[in-house]
């Protein structure tokens, strides 16, 4: 099974790309799954001893929701979070990290525009997402694809990574 990581801050389009990608890659042969979907929920380890199992867990999910097939998953975990904290399940041989990045004021004004229960009602909320922001954008030479999504549309992201794991194969 090949990896495909799409990553960024909250706002920078993870899971509208992974909605383009779900409409145009083959079913039988990608499974598109965002870490949202696989029924565990950050807040359930926040704070337990179980905290650092969060990201085993999600990946291992999104893994059987694949089944076999190779896994665009959508999450917001790092190269360097993967590489000294995940437990790669064997059947992961391949592993691509795709980050997605937007402009600070961008990201600002997609956070902004989310409804109230998405819990983005201040600027004190939204700092440490332009935190992380920048530091994708410092570290964009630890992604095997880097992209600036400030002013693509999302089929043209999607048609990007469509392209790069065409490639990848």
């Amino acid at each position: 099974m090949k990896l495909y990581i799409i990553t960024g801050t909250s706002g920078a389009g993870k899971s509208t790309i992974k909605d383009e990608l779900d409409a145009v890659l083959d079913h039988g042969k990608y499974a598109c799954v965002d870490s949202d979907e696989v029924g565990l929920n950050w807040w359930d380890y926040a704070g337990t001893d179980r905290e650092s199992q969060y990201g085993n867990d999600t990946l291992n999910a999104a893994i059987r929701k694949a089944c076999g097939r190779d896994l665009v998953f959508v999450s917001c975990l790092t190269p360097q979070d993967y590489m000294t904290k995940t437990t790669v399940p064997e059947e992961v041989k391949a592993t691509f990290f795709i980050a997605l990045w937007a402009s600070d004021e961008t990201i600002y004004q997609r956070l902004r525009a989310r409804p109230k229960e998405r819990g983005f009602t201040s600027d004190e909320i939204i700092r440490p997402h332009i935190e992380y922001n920048r530091w994708i954008g410092r570290n964009r030479g630890k992604y095997q694809l880097f992209i600036d999504n400030d002013r693509q549309t999302a089929g043209e992201t999607a048609g990007i990574i469509k392209e790069f794991i065409a490639r990848s194969l």
